[in-house]
């Protein structure tokens, strides 16, 4: 590699993970996204996927759904267990159960075989600003109902002084309920205040991260007592 591409890559914009297993398409996504200034790692089966993510903690993950051993399902779920990285799923045309499962296992995003680059690429700059966004353009203020505290300045968390593990979405998700507390939101109004615009996706989104948020925030989430379900309409904060 010569200085001046080497250079290019040493102060990346973020960090990106490919794991793919069609050895034609993980050189053709990582030669385009370092060609857009990424730092780029790549696996071609799901362990080495899980163990690299792990090691070197991607600001985003591209994810094949089929790879040989541990599937790309897999890897979603056992991922987002542990990490707040963007996981933008690849999925065969025509699979919508896996679309849908892979957004109920944590996936921000998918896009369907085949695809456009181009297309792949704006998927990849709007995940990322979304992140980015999340994590450094809060407004410097603490809300707080009960012993639920939201610090929005230091970008944390707490549930009875312990700070609670959530991923950049469920962290604008509870800061959104806490600044409208008592004001019932759709599904519609929820995905493009938070998701934005031209989030390419349904409601299933929103129900799913409702649902990974009431796990880590009420009591019993089979029967919360925070986000509260309002039957025709959508969802609503009590606190």
């Amino acid at each position: 590699m010569n200085s001046s591409i080497q250079n290019k890559y040493q102060i990346p914009t973020n960090s990106i993970l490919v794991v793919e297993d069609e050895d034609n398409l993980l050189e053709a996504l990582k030669y385009n996204l370092q060609y857009e200034g990424y730092q780029v790692s790549t696996a071609n089966n799901g362990s080495d996927g899980l163990e690299i993510a792990r090691a070197s903690h991607p600001d985003l993950v591209i994810l094949d759904v089929m790879l040989p051993g541990l599937d790309g399902l897999d890897v979603c779920r056992l991922l987002r267990r542990e990490s707040d990285a963007m996981i933008l799923m690849l999925t065969a045309k025509g699979e919508e159960v896996d679309r849908v499962v892979g957004l109920e296992l944590g996936a921000d995003d998918y896009v369907t075989k085949p695809f456009s680059m181009r297309e792949l690429m704006a998927r990849v700059r709007a995940l990322l600003r979304r992140r980015d966004s999340a994590a450094h353009s809060q407004p410097n203020n603490h809300l707080k109902s009960g012993s639920l505290e939201v610090d929005l300045d230091a970008h944390q968390a707490s549930l009875n002084g312990i700070e609670l593990k959530l991923t950049p979405r469920e962290f604008e998700l509870l800061a959104h309920f806490l600044k409208n507390r008592g004001r019932a939101f759709t599904r519609d109004q929820l995905l493009e205040q938070l998701w934005g615009q031209g989030y390419i996706g349904d409601t299933r989104t929103v129900d799913v991260h409702i649902r990974w948020l009431r796990e880590k925030i009420e009591n019993n989430s089979a029967t919360p007592a925070r986000i509260i379900t309002i039957r025709g309409v959508g969802y609503r904060f009590e606190g």
